[in-house]
């Protein structure tokens, strides 16, 4: 299992670039992402939260795990506002309106393409993993001031990263 990056790490921050060989190295680690995410008892996890800057999310849905790689979002209709929360931002929940209703596309592990709608719930656990992958993280929809107390409160509960975790996998 890998351990999960945490805000201020600037990993969370850098774009992942798309992910072009689906081997059984790539396979494995989305594996790992899986079990990482069922670890922390999270609903959806980026390949960069856990220092890997390529294009792959994991998501547990009602339908069950779902794993793809190379995601993005074709279309995007409405908009719905919710509290979200973030395994990089433990104890953290941030007012986020995000598309209802979106059409997603991206390869499974076949490396078949996987194109489909995604409402409510769904919609805004791939949004959120989707903006992960642009180095983009909930509390940007909040004042600078409001993201320095969250990064003191993080720091203050010895939930920081050491300086010496910083490096990544590409």
């Amino acid at each position: 299992m890998s351990e999960i990056r945490l805000y201020p790490d600037p990993i969370l921050r850098q774009k992942s670039l798309p992910l072009e060989i689906i081997d059984s190295k790539a396979k494995e680690m989305i594996d790992d992402m899986a079990r990482t995410m069922y670890l922390y008892k999270g609903i959806g996890l980026a390949a960069s939260q856990i220092g890997i800057l390529l294009r792959a999310i994991v998501v547990n849905s009602e339908y069950g795990l779902m794993q793809m790689i190379n995601p993005e979002i074709l279309e995007s209709e409405g908009e719905n506002a919710g509290e979200e929360g973030c395994l990089s931002l433990p104890d953290v929940e941030v007012n986020v309106t995000r598309g209802s209703k979106i059409l997603i596309r991206g390869i499974d592990l076949d490396e078949k393409e996987m194109e489909f709608e995604a409402s409510g719930l769904l919609a805004r656990i791939f949004q959120h993993e989707i903006d992960h992958l642009e180095g983009k993280l909930i509390i940007d929809n909040l004042s600078k001031l409001k993201r320095d107390l969250i990064k003191s409160r993080l720091k203050k509960r010895g939930r920081m990263l050491n300086s010496d975790k910083t490096s990544c996998l590409v």
